[in-house]
């Protein structure tokens, strides 16, 4: 047996399928929930020996609300391409910025003689307006 749909009908199915964002997909309930009363009961605990319970430091307390909203582009980079760039790659130490060219004009310049575009290409339409259309 089959089913036969058009493409914008398949992608609405398929879109309906999709969780929201930020959704948890495993659920849990009775004991194993979150503010279950009787869950310390079920779920085994690590012990903690008094001689290695040690008081956080200043810099520990709270650190969970401290923690950067995104990564920065320098770490994505190392992340994604494994490009250091927090790094010098001859002596290992901090690069520092030397200059920071903003003018497009001046950047189009140095581009064209690096025989580089130039311009961005030209942003083709989403693909989503062509089914509409048709």
């Amino acid at each position: 047996m089959h089913l036969v749909m058009s493409p914008l009908e398949f992608m609405q199915r398929l879109a309906a399928l999709v969780p929201r964002p930020r959704l948890h997909l495993i659920r849990f309930h009775g004991v194993l929930a979150p503010n279950a009363k009787l869950c310390a009961l079920v779920v085994p605990q690590e012990q903690w020996a008094p001689a290695q319970a040690a008081p956080p430091a200043d810099c520990e307390t709270g650190w969970w609300h401290h923690r950067p909203a995104r990564l920065s582009w320098a770490k994505l980079l190392k992340r994604v391409f494994e490009l250091d760039l927090e790094h010098c790659p001859n002596c290992g130490g901090e690069p520092k910025i030397v200059a920071a060219i903003l003018e497009q004009r001046v950047i189009e310049e140095i581009l064209t003689h690096l025989r580089l575009q130039a311009r961005a290409p030209p942003r083709a339409p989403a693909r989503g307006q062509a089914l509409q259309a048709a």
